[in-house]
């Protein structure tokens, strides 16, 4: 469903993702696990079409997300880690609103908001004004309008950062209710979200995939956490063979 190849982004000298590949299946919850600054963010942003690559491919259910932008973005659902809301419109009217950004006939508007409303469990406040939503319920308008063009894959990016206890397994929650036939990555550094939700997992460390493997086989002899700390503390060499065969 989603095949990253080689992707890098250069930011002047700086290189903030470097020459990294990745696969998600469909159906599957990949958890994409780094330190601040890993280059997690980056990687979300080009495989949704927010930013462009260096260099390298992203497809996503066969399409370029370079060559066939519009298709993509009929496939993808994303949410990133600030959900750009507006603050003086009601949930209702902010999900019509992005539903026809999205594209959605004029006459499905009403029901493709509806249905994202229940699934999100946002009855409750559908005619409130989001400015005046805990944080807990703009996280849920937040993936609400990531679902409303009912997308075959979701992007969610630190999706419970800021939340309570509670709200935090509300919306754990409700991503294993969405995943199924969707697949979903989950950019997080909250390892204990990636251990309750994850099939698969991909850790990246200054800008480069340190591993990617299916959780279980991860975690067979290690815990989670043990897992991560291996694989942030001990790539210098590994990063140093890079830096060398870069420079040769």
């Amino acid at each position: 469903m989603i095949q990253v190849e080689h992707l890098s982004k250069r930011y002047g000298d700086l290189v903030a993702v470097r020459d990294i590949s990745f696969s998600a299946k469909r159906g599957e919850i990949l958890g994409f696990l780094g330190p601040n600054g890993a280059g997690k963010t980056t990687t979300m942003r080009i495989i949704t079409g927010f930013l462009p690559a260096t260099s390298g491919t992203v497809r996503v259910a066969g399409f370029d997300i370079f060559e066939e932008a519009h298709e993509v973005r009929k496939r993808i659902g994303y949410l990133p880690e600030n959900p750009p809301l507006y603050n003086d419109m009601t949930v209702w009217s902010f999900l019509s609103f992005v539903a026809r950004i999205k594209g959605l006939p004029r006459a499905d508007i009403p029901g493709a908001a509806e249905q994202a409303i229940a699934r999100c469990g946002l009855t409750e406040v559908a005619h409130r004004v989001l400015g005046h939503l805990s944080k807990g319920f703009r996280q849920r308008v937040g993936l609400a309008q990531a679902l409303i063009h009912d997308p075959s894959v979701l992007v969610l990016d630190e999706p419970t950062i800021g939340l309570d206890p509670r709200q935090i397994i509300e919306i754990r929650s409700l991503i294993r209710d969405l995943s199924g036939e969707r697949t979903v990555i989950l950019s997080t550094h909250i390892l204990p979200e990636v251990a309750q939700l994850c099939d698969k997992v991909v850790i990246i460390n200054r800008g480069r995939i340190a591993v990617e493997e299916s959780l279980a086989t991860l975690t067979a002899e290690m815990s989670l956490e043990e897992v991560f700390l291996k694989y942030i503390s001990h790539d210098e060499p590994l990063l140093e063979a890079h830096a060398r065969e870069d420079g040769a």
